[in-house]
């Protein structure tokens, strides 16, 4: 039987991995405001990590520049 990712309950560690050193020290800045790593997404131009703090998202591109106002569509 096969599970959807996103209907997992996972932690940061599982998508740690997923993130290069520039993305992990900003996932880290950002943590220090409260933010959760939320997933990652795989795209064509890199690794995207989607970080969610008190309903506000915040996305970490490739080189590890932080968005905090991302044009990220969730699925529900």
């Amino acid at each position: 039987m096969t599970h959807e990712r996103r209907q997992m309950d996972k932690d940061i560690h599982y998508f740690w991995e997923d993130l290069n050193l520039a993305q992990k020290f900003s996932v880290a800045e950002l943590q220090r405001f409260g933010y959760d790593l939320l997933f990652v997404r795989h795209m064509a131009e890199g690794n995207l990590a989607v970080l969610t703090a008190d309903g506000k998202l915040a996305a970490i591109d490739i080189e590890g520049q932080i968005d905090t106002e991302p044009q990220v569509i969730l699925r529900h």
